[in-house]
């Protein structure tokens, strides 16, 4: 058929191919076109690009709704349904953003998310970033802007009620959303009766956007605004106490403090105890029982049966910690006593073990004192073991210079360990500095690759974990940091990890502790509450540092 140009739309050549059915039709804003196109190269084989019948369903777009390809939506609404038509369309006013647009249709095509590893960048600046956008032919047209010829074939067009199909939120007008927020509230409490907790979140959820999204556009501070946020408040502990259910605490926790900001409501606070007190934060658990009392003072009996319960539970909880780790600890002990027996030589009668009376009160002191007690029984074990291999290759005389040298350093090791048991941390530090004098010292004399000094290395771990931890009390954590990396460059302990775990907490490094306390805890999953209470300590150092800081400009500022 002949050519035609659309009218009042320039750079646009139309020619049909095959007529439409009925009138033409009108095109209100939001209403949904279905169709298939195919896209072609202006050359003379016409090399075909994309066509949208090699995917699983046809494109559809929203009238007025903003899409990518502007010039598509004239395209459409100049047809008729079930009208086939060819656009020839100019490269300087209309396909300019075609190699976008096509990667993601070809993306979703592929099953795959079109805004995958994308940055939020200005206009075409993804593609500066990621230099092409994977398909060649697309490159093509990017380096070389050229006219594109488009065969549209328009089947379905779909007017009159919104709800015919559904509509996310960008689709909705302001009207639209606040007809579809009680629907969806009442949808989530019929959920909710079918105990079906997760589809009822996800509902009230859903709601909530669409409150804030039309809030997002009003004056804060003016009525609609104030209104709005009140609408919010039911839902959003509706939503919260789904969660509860469902044994998301810690998403009860992050929602109700973020809606208590701005609403100090009964249920808000009584919602985020009860989160609190599953997870063990006994303390804000407690401040926000005591918070629902002073609100509604018709609750109180409530809010001490709560405590109650609260307090025998952390009660179990500790006795049952205790009893776990002491039992280990014992274990360990009890093991390395039998094999520091069975190695010990008779000609070597000092050895000092550490007393196993005292019960660990938390979980930084269970940590010292496993420290402490089994670093000890190493170095002696490997003290014995290494003295025979030595004795075996060297003469007589530097045999009984190597033989008083590994006794001093027991001897240090084990005097080191009675000043910890006393906490006179300094001078027992001051022992197992001088014993990894003496470690050195041996270690100039043999060979890096043979067994003596992998038994040198033996003897040194413990002397240097126990070095750590008089590091740690006495505060210098810089030097903790130091001694424990250079021992995990050659091994792989828990007790280094740690403790240098603690020592980055204290300087207030944060990305660095919660590398070590998630590796400590892959290496003892046990220790996961204790690692959760450090990183606990950590955040309030963390923000009572900062709070120091601010303080300190602020004070400058004004001077």
């Amino acid at each position: 058929m002949e050519q035609t140009y659309l009218l009042n739309y320039p750079g646009v050549k139309k020619k049909i191919l095959a007529g439409g059915q009925g009138p033409m039709p009108h095109f209100p804003p939001g209403a949904k076109l279905v169709f298939h196109f195919q896209t072609l190269l202006d050359n003379f084989e016409r090399t075909v690009i994309d066509d949208s019948r090699l995917a699983d369903r046809p494109p559809e777009i929203f009238v007025g709704k903003m899409f990518k390809m502007e010039v598509w939506e004239t395209l459409l609404t100049s047809m008729r349904v079930g009208e086939v038509a060819e656009f020839w369309c100019d490269a300087i006013q209309h396909t300019g953003l075609y190699p976008i647009v096509s990667k993601g249709m070809r993306l979703i095509a592929q099953g795959k998310d079109p805004l995958e590893g994308q940055k939020h960048m200005c206009g075409m600046g993804n593609l500066f970033h990621y230099h092409s956008t994977g398909f060649p032919e697309l490159d093509e047209i990017m380096r070389n802007p050229q006219p594109l010829i488009f065969i549209m074939e328009l089947l379905q067009l779909q007017v009159g009620d919104p709800m015919s199909y559904h509509r996310e939120s960008w689709m909705m007008e302001k009207d639209e959303k606040l007809q579809t927020v009680p629907i969806l509230h009442m949808q989530g409490n019929a959920l909710v009766k079918q105990k079906q907790y997760r589809e009822a979140a996800s509902k009230y959820k859903e709601a909530v956007l669409l409150l804030k999204v039309v809030q997002s556009r009003e004056m804060p501070g003016d009525a609609d605004y104030i209104n709005l946020g009140r609408m919010i408040v039911p839902l959003e502990l509706n939503y919260c106490q789904c969660m509860l259910e469902l044994e998301e605490y810690y998403e009860v926790i992050e929602h109700t403090t973020e809606l208590l900001e701005k609403h100090k409501c009964v249920k808000g606070y009584y919602k985020r105890a009860k989160a609190h007190a599953a997870v063990w934060n006994e303390k804000e658990a407690q401040r926000d029982f005591k918070m629902v009392a002073q609100l509604d003072i018709t609750l109180s009996s409530l809010v001490q049966r709560e405590l109650r319960a609260l307090s025998e539970r952390m009660k179990e909880k500790y006795w049952e910690e205790k009893e776990r780790y002491w039992n280990k600890l014992e274990k360990m002990e009890g093991k390395s006593e039998e094999e520091e027996v069975e190695k010990r030589q008779p000609e070597d009668p000092e050895s000092v073990t550490a007393s196993t009376e005292d019960t660990p009160q938390d979980a930084a002191q269970t940590e010292e004192d496993k420290e402490n007690k089994v670093a000890p029984y190493e170095g002696g074990k490997e003290e014995a073991s290494c003295s025979a291999v030595s004795l075996s290759s060297c003469d007589e005389s530097e045999g009984k210079d190597w033989q008083q040298m590994l006794q001093l350093i027991t001897s240090l090791q084990n005097q080191g360990n009675l000043l910890i048991k006393e906490r006179r941390f300094r001078e027992a530090s001051f022992k197992f500095e001088e014993a990894l004098e003496y470690v050195d010292e041996l270690k100039d004399r043999v060979d890096e690759q043979g067994d003596l000094w992998q038994s040198l290395e033996k003897v040194s771990l413990p002397v240097v974990l126990n070095l750590s931890q008089c590091k740690l009390e006495l505060k210098q954590y810089q030097r903790v940091v130091e001694l424990n990396s250079q021992l995990l460059e050659k091994h792989k302990n828990f007790k280094a990890v740690y403790q240098r775990a603690r020592a980055h907490a204290a300087l207030c490094n944060e990305d660095e502790a919660h590398k070590d306390f998630a590796l400590a805890e892959k290496l003892d999953p046990n220790f996961k509450p204790f690692v959760r209470q450090e990183l606990k300590k950590m955040a309030e150092s963390v923000r009572a540092m900062h709070a120091r800081q601010n303080k300190t400009y602020w004070d400058t500022t004004r001077e």
